[in-house]
Formats: C-alpha cells, sequence, structure tokens
C-alpha cells in the first residue's frame, strides 16, 4: 500500500499475558525496521470464513510488531472480482483454488501461495428449533428433504453441496426451497432472522453467531474440506513485510488460536 494510506487498525485490542506476548514475539518475523516504509499498513482481503480468526491473528500481529494491518472481509467470489479487477492490496486469503485461479490470472505472485487453515462444513438450525439427526448421510438426505427452507453459501462448500444434491436426486425437488444468501452475508445470519430451517457454512461462520444452533458437522463419508490460503498481490509495492505476515499467519504458534475459530492448521 502506498505511503499516505492513514494508519488503521483492523480490530479491538485484546490483552495478551506477559509470557503470552513474549512467546508471541518471538515467533513473529520482524518488519524491516531501517525503511521508511517499514510501518506503513498492509491491506488485507478475505472472505468470510476466516474473518474472525483472521482479526484475532491481525491483532496480536500488530501489538507484537507494530506492523498495522487493514483488514477487510467480504464474500469470496466478491473477494476475487475486486483483486482481479486490480484493486489495490497486499494480501488476500481465499479458498486455495480461489488463490491458485488467482495466481494464474496474474492477480497474485507465483509461488505466494502460503496454506494456512482447512476447514469443514457445519448444519445449523434456529436456536429452539427441533434438531434434526445429521450422523449419516442418509439422515442428512432425509434433513435436507424435510426443511421448508435451506441455505449454503456461494463458495467452494455450496457448489460441493448442489454436487451432492445433485448425486442423490433430489436438487430439482428443493430448488425452490434454496435461498441464496446475498454477498457477504453469513448463512447463519439467515437461520437466525427465520428466513431459513436449515443452513451450511464452515464452522467458522456458524459457531459465533447468537440465534443458531449447531447441529454438528457433516458426516465424514460426506464431508468436504475447504483449505483457505494466502497470496500476495502483483501489485504489492512491499512483499517482505507481506510475506513475514503470511509466515505468522501459518506458524504452528498459531495452531491453538485456529482451533479455537473452529478450524485445523493447513
Amino acid at each position: 500500500m502506498c505511503d499516505d494510506l492513514p494508519r488503521a487498525r483492523a480490530v479491538s485490542e485484546r490483552s495478551l499475558t506477559g509470557a503470552a506476548h513474549a512467546k508471541l514475539a518471538r515467533s513473529v518475523p520482524s518488519p524491516p525496521r531501517d525503511s521508511r516504509m517499514a510501518f506503513s499498513p498492509l491491506k488485507l482481503l478475505s472472505s468470510m470464513a476466516t474473518r474472525e480468526l483472521l482479526n484475532e491473528l491481525v491483532a496480536q500481529y500488530e501489538r507484537s510488531t507494530g506492523q498495522s494491518v487493514i483488514s477487510e472481509a467480504a464474500g469470496g467470489v466478491d473477494v476475487a472480482k475486486r483483486v482481479r479487477a486490480g484493486e489495490a492490496v497486499d494480501v488476500v486469503v481465499l479458498s486455495s483454488t480461489a488463490i491458485d485461479s488467482l495466481i494464474a490470472a496474474g492477480s497474485l505472485l507465483p509461488e505466494s501461495r502460503t496454506d494456512l487453515v482447512r476447514s469443514g462444513v457445519s448444519i445449523a438450525v434456529p436456536a429452539g428449533a427441533a434438531r434434526p439427526d445429521v450422523r449419516s448421510a442418509e439422515a442428512v438426505r432425509r434433513a435436507v428433504l424435510a426443511a421448508r427452507t435451506l441455505s449454503y453459501s456461494t463458495g467452494p462448500s455450496g457448489v460441493y453441496l448442489e454436487k451432492l444434491f445433485e448425486r442423490w436426486g433430489i436438487l430439482e425437488q428443493i430448488r425452490s426451497r434454496i435461498v441464496v444468501p446475498p454477498p457477504g452475508v453469513p448463512v447463519g445470519s439467515l437461520i437466525a432472522n427465520g428466513t431459513v430451517e436449515l443452513g451450511f457454512q464452515q464452522l467458522s461462520e456458524l459457531m459465533t453467531l447468537p440465534g443458531i444452533e449447531v447441529v454438528g458437522p457433516l458426516p465424514p463419508d460426506i464431508q468436504t474440506i475447504t483449505v483457505f490460503s494466502g497470496g500476495i498481490s502483483s501489485g504489492c509495492a512491499r512483499p517482505e513485510p507481506a510475506r513475514a505476515l503470511l509466515s505468522y499467519f501459518a506458524s504452528p504458534s498459531v495452531t491453538q488460536i485456529k482451533s479455537r475459530f473452529g478450524m485445523e492448521a493447513a
């Protein structure tokens, strides 16, 4: 990003114990302090699935290094379109397939892909509603057929679910009941406000929302795992600090934080 961007904080400060702060400081690469641009903000653009996790990681990284990061999250499809259109950004975090596509298009630097987390799909219903059995593929199929309305994201997990429902031979039967969430709107919010009875999305996007109950993950035989990765924009003026940020996001020292947000280290 340019020198004249205003310094900004992506998230509010959270306290660290002295020991945790010291451990974090040892694990985070130090930005170059001899450069006039060393602490001008980096801009991070991500999909909604990793928003809460990245907010936490950014806050800790800023405290430890003094490097400011301007963080924004939006729907994954929208983020990819913005990056392809040349929006000024330094680091992008999306599904690995989207990152690979942006690298192939020349929008991200070759070989900058850094795998960060793995995330599976979970199922949720409105708080207080009857919890369907989702312990087997057949049980999930019955729950989908019984739901008067259902929703899933427009990202990789949604593409997978449509193919699954088509394979089961029920897609056309339920199509009129499927509510497509607007870009950037979590499926969980449609569940919470009563728009849909049954929702499918990454656990990280469901677990922190009020007004819903997570019934459980998709059973192992029909589960789909999305790898979320980071990449560096081809227009990034400061690739080394951007690489340092991605290295921190991928470091073993933050594995427990990823678990707390419903994700596994990639």
